[in-house]
């Protein structure tokens, strides 16, 4: 999945749509993909200047934002908007600096009444990043926040 079915899928846009690329995905499932971290980035302006450092908290809205593919890919779902419900067992175990790719897995955990769990892990050169369980629901249209 390039970036442009990624943003038929996504309503986000830059500066916040976080994922470059999908490598493999099973719908309902797991799915593998990457951002690549640039220095360009609009976050480093303010975040640690003369030290850049991705913030945690746009790692976790990563891996968020690729879990949610795994659910918008799948037709069935097709003009829904997931949310995040909750999340539990967050892990930051080593900075992200600009030139570095991120790689990010996550797997459902369980997905019922339009409600699931999620886990997904962002690493680096094969070194977890981050890691969290995010809680999702998922918007119909029509559906009311």
């Amino acid at each position: 999945m390039d970036i442009k079915e990624i943003q038929r899928h996504l309503p986000h846009r830059f500066p916040m749509l976080l994922v470059d690329r999908v490598e493999e995905i099973e719908l309902s499932k797991t799915i593998k993909g990457y951002k690549n971290v640039t220095s360009n980035e609009a976050f480093f302006v303010g975040h640690y200047p003369g030290m850049p450092i991705m913030p945690g908290v746009l790692i976790i809205e990563a891996i968020a934002q690729m879990g949610a593919l795994i659910l918008l890919a799948d037709p069935t779902h097709a003009g829904c908007r997931p949310l995040i419900a909750g999340m539990d067992k967050v892990k930051f175990r080593r900075p992200v600096v600009p030139g570095d790719r991120l790689d990010i897995a996550c797997e459902v955990l369980w997905f019922r009444n339009l409600v699931g769990m999620m886990h997904g892990t962002a690493s680096v050169n094969g070194e977890i990043a981050a890691e969290a369980d995010i809680a999702f629901k998922i918007l119909k249209d029509g559906d009311e926040i």
